[in-house]
């Protein structure tokens, strides 16, 4: 029996997520928001969305054509459609796109966010503040989209790969296996379980990889204009201890949480079929990583804006809840601020935002569980 799923948001990750479920056998709805509705402009002049089979010599992934059942520029239908709604957006995007949701969703209906960044707990609280408290909604979070991807052209992307696996967990935690089942047969990649939506956010591969060597590198990628190989570019011998030590800072705040964390680097192997050594190996090496030579070019890349806001932020949170000491993520988010003229410690995904402001770690378990 064929699957409705309705994707919600039409970036690198959307096009790509509409592409594969439907690849995969899915009937799929895909919804643009006003000011982001060209690429649902340039799917309906092409017919469907093209998956390249190379790009600037290289070989990609999952190369085909395939035509979306449906495109959509209204949330309400694009809500009715189908009983699972999968939105693969960027972070600052989540608020806005669900309090939009809101008076159109039904009981009983799952909302993924890809990636989550402890998204689930914020909507959370944004359905209980707007008055819905009666509204049965399973919210999933997952580490990371499915795919390296990137829109090349008029509905056109290139895949340069996707994970083994993909990590996820619900909000409430005991129906994580239930959501697993609704989703499964949706996605092109199996589905694992974690502990909860905490352990999710932690475990979000780009809180290493991302805005500390964006940070760190911000000279090379702004005077370079982003043109060269960001992974094997950006990560050199120094930069990698740093990032090792900011690391450690991540598995002892999963620790004084009661969470068992994998490492990055065993993350990394395992998700995409490596067996490195070192962090510094993985960014030297991966395939997956090294085909496109595509870098932030400024500070206002979501390496930070999204990475350092959505993932350092609740790090540093949990970090002052448990007494975990964290100078290199709070040294990142200092510099941070500075390039952006921001105040991420305020604006960030903060444990009010989260809705566990005041809470001590046994109540936050208790609540996500």
């Amino acid at each position: 029996m064929t699957t409705r799923v309705s994707i919600i948001g039409s970036g690198n990750a959307g096009l790509t997520a509409a592409y594969h479920l439907t690849l995969h056998g899915a009937d799929v709805c895909l919804y643009g928001a006003t000011g982001f509705d060209q690429p649902l402009a340039d799917i309906e002049n092409k017919g469907g969305i093209t998956a390249l089979a190379t790009c600037n010599d290289v070989e990609l992934s999952f190369a085909g054509f395939q035509a979306i059942e449906t495109i959509t520029r209204d949330l309400k239908q694009a809500v009715d459609y189908a009983d699972i709604l999968i939105l693969p957006v960027p972070s600052f995007a989540q608020e806005p796109l669900f309090r939009s949701m809101l008076p159109h969703l039904k009981n009983g209906q799952l909302i993924m966010l890809m990636p989550g960044n402890y998204g689930s707990l914020v909507l959370n609280k944004i359905k209980h503040d707007e008055g819905y408290h009666d509204l049965d909604l399973t919210f999933v979070d997952a580490i990371s989209i499915p795919w390296a991807t990137r829109i090349v052209g008029p509905a056109e992307l290139a895949i340069l790969g996707m994970k083994n696996y993909l990590p996820v967990a619900a909000l409430p935690a005991h129906r994580t296996e239930v959501a697993i089942t609704r989703l499964q047969p949706l996605m092109p990649l199996p589905l694992t379980a974690l502990d909860n939506v905490i352990a999710a956010g932690l475990e979000n591969i780009n809180f290493g990889g991302h805005p500390l060597l964006t940070t760190l590198n911000m000279g090379l990628l702004e005077n370079f204009d982003g043109q060269f190989n960001y992974y094997k570019d950006c990560c050199s011998v120094s930069t990698a201890r740093a990032a090792a030590v900011m690391e450690n800072e991540r598995l002892a705040i999963g620790q004084a949480l009661g969470l068992h964390l994998i490492t990055e680097l065993d993350a990394m192997n395992a998700l995409y079929d490596m067996e490195c050594k070192t962090v510094y190996d993985v960014n030297r090496t991966s395939e997956t990583h090294g085909k496109l030579n595509s870098a932030p070019n400024s500070a206002s890349n979501r390496y930070i804006t999204e990475d350092a806001a959505y993932l350092l932020v609740p790090c540093y949170e949990f970090a002052q809840l448990t007494g975990v000491d964290t100078p290199i993520i709070t040294a990142c988010l200092h510099i941070d601020n500075a390039y952006n003229d921001t105040d991420y410690f305020k604006c960030g995904r903060t444990l009010k935002q989260m809705g566990l402001e005041g809470m001590a770690v046994t109540d936050i378990m208790a609540y996500v569980a």
